[in-house]
């Protein structure tokens, strides 16, 4: 690629996301001075790029009955379980995620060479012939020395401790559930955003119809925000294009 078609090519992107740029902007100068807008309560399935879970599933396992029998091969309870577990029932997810990390590494190397050669003796004589001088008592000398230090650290700790309803989407063949569930709360001009979705086994689901976090396979949990505190935190449009363009 030339010059010319690599400096074409990189107009034509900021000029796209400028354009983007500038919609986007038009878009938050119309609410300018009013509250986020919270989203529409939604079926989750019918969003665009839903796509429903697919796992390995074991083989099916023919249901039996036994006659003149109060209890029933699969049932928990006498009664009715009243534990999500149909598509639309709705179970608490007790988010509560501790991630702490602390570690250190230090590697030191080092190496000392040295070279001495010389004559102390010729064929016996301590001068050299014909021309009668001393003899060098170093021909060949070499020094080195090499040494490295490497240090690296990481710490890490977070913390997020919150409860969200979530719903079923869909029940898959061996019996998990497949849920999802979306919290929204405003506060002045900034609104918070968590997000639980994941796949989770009837059985984890406790009595009172919640279930911890770290039951939950697959989980996909997110935490942010919107609004004017977010926008300040986050870098301008150009600078994050100038971030993706240039080289440097």
């Amino acid at each position: 690629m030339t010059v010319f078609k690599l400096l074409r090519c990189t107009s034509s992107l900021a000029v796209l996301a400028f354009m983007l740029a500038g919609c986007a902007a038009f878009d938050r100068l119309k609410n300018v001075g009013e509250q986020p807008a919270l989203s529409s309560i939604d079926n989750p399935t019918a969003r665009p790029g839903y796509k429903p879970v697919q796992m390995p599933m074991p083989d099916v396992q023919p249901a039996s009955y036994n006659p003149n029998s109060l209890w029933r091969n699969g049932s928990r309870a006498f009664f009715k379980d009243q534990r999500a577990q149909r598509i639309g029932d709705i179970l608490t997810v007790k988010v509560n995620f501790t991630d702490k990390a602390n570690i250190a590494n230090e590697t030191q190397r080092s190496r000392t060479n040295k070279e001495d050669s010389g004559v102390d003796n010729f064929f016996g004589k301590g001068k050299l012939p014909l021309t009668n001088g001393a003899l060098p008592t170093r021909i060949f000398t070499a020094d080195s020395t090499a040494s490295s230090d490497g240090k690296g650290s990481v710490q890490r700790q977070e913390a997020l401790s919150t409860n969200v309803a979530g719903v079923v989407t869909q029940v898959l063949p061996n019996g998990n559930l497949v849920i999802e569930g979306k919290q929204e709360i405003r506060v002045n001009f900034e609104v918070r955003e968590l997000i639980v979705a994941g796949v989770v086994r009837p059985e984890d689901i406790e009595s009172d119809n919640t279930i911890d976090s770290s039951k939950i396979a697959q989980a996909r949990i997110a935490y942010g925000g919107r609004g004017q505190i977010t926008d300040v935190q986050q870098p301008r449009y150009g600078q994050q294009v100038l971030d993706v363009l240039l080289p440097f």
